[in-house]
C-alpha cells in the first residue's frame, strides 16, 4: 500500500487523492447515472478538471457516458475533448452534433482545435470549419497542409513576438492591452523586420527588468528554432537534449510561424512511447476502446505473420522427426532452449529499440554495442548451459543429452543476444521502423536456431 503523502503536517492524504479521481467517485457517479439523478451526477463531476472528466468518461459504460454528456451539455468543458482517446472522442463528437462541437472547438487553442478536426472525416471537417471563427479557421486550414506528426501540426499558432528595439515598458504595455494573445505562454520571441526569430526573452526576465531597458539587452540570442517540417519525435528529442520549455517554429524562409511548448512535447513523448510498446506487441494502435470486431480485424494480420513463423519453426522440427522418435525426451527438453533464446533476444531487442528511439545507439557505437551483447550472450549462455546441462543429465540419466543441451543453450543465447541488437539496427538503416518488425524476425530466428542447434547436435552426437 502506498505511504501517505503529507502536504500539511496535520492533513495526511494518499497520493492518489491528488489526482481527484478515485474508484469511489467513479462508482458514485455510475450509481447516480444509473438512477438518472441528474443533479447528483453533476454535483459529483463539477469539481473535476478536464483530464479527470476525460478519464471518468472513458471508465463509464457507453450508455452511462452518453447520459453524462447530456447532463453536462449546457456547460460542457471543451478542454475535455483533447484528453480523450480517439474512439471515445469520436463517439462524444457524434453525440454533441456539428454545431455544439464547433462551439467547443472554437474555445480551444489552435493546436488542440487542429488535432480534433484532423480526426474527423472530410465532410464533418468542412462542416466544422464553416462554423468556427474565421481566424481560427485559417490557422487550422494552414495546419492541415503540414505532414502528419510534424512540428507544423504540433505548433501553437498564437504566440507573442516583439521587435528588439522595444523597451521592457513598451512590451509590458503591449501584453496588457493586446486582446489576441495566447492564454498561456512562457517566452516572448524577438523578431527582426522580416519576422525572423533573433532571440527570446523569458517572462520572468521582463518582469524583473526596469521599464527603460531595451529588449535586445535582456534577450537570449542563442535560440533553437524548429523547422515546421521536422518530425514530432525529433522535436521531442530536441526538447529533451536542450532542456527547452518552448521553441519557435519557422518556415523554409526562417520566418516565425508558431511555437511549441513543453506540455505538447510531453504528449508526444507519451504517444511515441505507447506506439513503440504497441508495435513491439504486434498491435498497430491502442484499441482498448474499439469495438471487438474492429480490434480482432486489426490484430489478425500480425497474428497471421506469427503463424507463418511458427510454421517455419515446425518445419525445422519435422526435419528431425526420426531423431525425436528414437529419443523421446528431446521433445520434452527442446522447448526450454527455444524459450530461453526468445526471452534473451527480447531483452536485448527492447534495449536496442529504446536506444534507437533516444539516439543513444548510432552507427558510431553500433559495433561496440554488438560486441558487448555477444559477450553478454556468452556469459549467460555459459551459466545456463551449466545449470540446464546438469538438470538434463540428471533427468535423462545421460551425460550426452546434458552436453547437447548445454551446447545448444550457449549457441542459442549468443545468437539471440546478437540478433536482438542487430535486427533493429539493420531495420533502422533500411528505413523500416524496428518497433514494428523486430519481434517477428527475432522470434523466427531464435526458434529456428534453437531447434536446429538442439536437434542437429542430438542427431549428430547421439545417433
Amino acid at each position: 500500500m502506498a505511504e501517505p503523502t503529507t502536504i500539511f503536517e496535520d492533513q495526511p492524504i494518499q497520493a492518489e487523492e491528488l489526482l481527484g479521481l478515485s474508484p469511489e467517485l467513479v462508482a458514485a457517479v455510475a450509481v447516480a447515472l444509473d438512477d438518472q439523478h441528474r443533479f447528483e451526477a453533476r454535483i459529483q463531476v463539477e469539481p473535476l478538471r478536464a483530464p479527470e472528466c476525460a478519464d471518468l468518461l472513458q471508465l463509464l459504460r457507453p450508455e452511462l457516458r452518453h447520459r453524462l454528456i447530456e447532463y453536462m451539455r449546457p456547460d460542457f468543458d471543451p478542454q475535455i475533448l483533447p484528453e480523450l482517446e480517439e474512439d471515445i472522442r469520436d463517439e462524444i463528437a457524434e453525440q454533441l452534433g456539428t454545431t455544439s462541437l464547433a462551439h467547443a472547438i472554437a474555445r480551444l487553442e489552435s493546436d488542440d482545435a487542429l488535432e480534433l478536426i484532423d480526426t474527423l472525416d472530410d465532410q464533418k471537417q468542412r462542416d466544422i470549419l464553416q462554423k468556427i471563427p474565421v481566424e481560427l479557421r485559417g490557422m487550422v486550414e494552414e495546419g492541415l497542409t503540414f505532414p502528419e506528426d510534424s512540428a507544423g501540426r504540433l505548433m501553437e499558432r498564437q504566440f507573442v513576438a516583439v521587435p528588439a528595439f522595444w523597451s521592457v515598458g513598451e512590451t509590458i504595455d503591449f501584453l496588457r492591452e493586446a486582446d489576441d494573445l495566447p492564454n498561456d505562454f512562457y517566452d516572448i520571441f524577438v523578431v527582426d523586420p522580416r519576422h525572423r526569430a533573433v532571440g527570446t526573452v523569458a517572462l520572468s526576465h521582463v518582469l524583473r527588468s526596469k521599464r527603460p531597458v531595451k529588449i535586445q539587452e535582456i534577450m537570449e540570442s542563442d535560440i533553437v528554432s524548429v523547422p515546421a517540417m521536422m518530425d514530432q519525435e525529433e522535436v521531442a528529442f530536441l526538447f529533451s537534449q536542450q532542456d527547452l520549455v518552448s521553441a519557435p517554429v519557422v518556415d523554409e524562409a526562417n520566418r516565425l510561424i508558431g511555437t511549441i511548448t513543453v506540455d505538447d512535447v510531453l504528449d508526444v513523448i507519451q504517444e511515441e512511447a505507447e506506439e513503440d510498446i504497441m508495435r513491439l506487441g504486434g498491435v498497430t494502435s491502442d484499441d482498448l476502446y474499439s469495438a471487438a470486431f474492429v480490434t480482432g480485424r486489426s490484430r489478425f494480420s500480425w497474428l497471421f505473420v506469427n503463424l507463418l513463423t511458427a510454421i517455419a519453426a515446425s518445419i525445422v522440427i519435422g526435419l528431425f522427426e526420426g531423431t525425436i522418435e528414437q529419443i523421446v525426451i528431446l521433445a520434452v527438453l527442446m522447448p526450454i532452449v527455444a524459450s530461453m533464446g526468445g526471452n534473451a533476444g527480447t531483452q536485448t531487442m527492447t534495449v536496442a529499440v529504446r536506444a534507437l528511439a533516444t539516439k543513444e545507439l548510432t552507427p558510431s557505437n553500433a559495433m561496440r554495442v554488438l560486441g558487448k551483447e555477444a559477450l553478454v550472450g556468452v556469459y549467460n549462455g555459459t551459466l545456463f548451459a551449466i545449470l540446464i546441462g546438469g538438470v538434463a543429465w540428471y533427468w535423462a540419466d545421460s551425460w550426452q543429452i546434458g552436453g547437447v543441451m548445454a551446447i545448444a543453450m550457449i549457441v542459442t543465447l549468443v545468437l539471440a543476444a546478437f540478433s536482438g541488437m542487430a535486427i533493429p539496427l539493420v531495420l533502422s538503416r533500411t528505413g523500416i521502423d524496428p518497433a514494428i518488425a523486430s519481434s517477428v524476425i527475432l522470434t523466427t530466428i531464435t526458434d529456428v536456431v534453437a531447434f536446429s542447434a538442439f536437434l542437429g547436435l542430438a542427431a549428430w552426437l547421439l545417433l
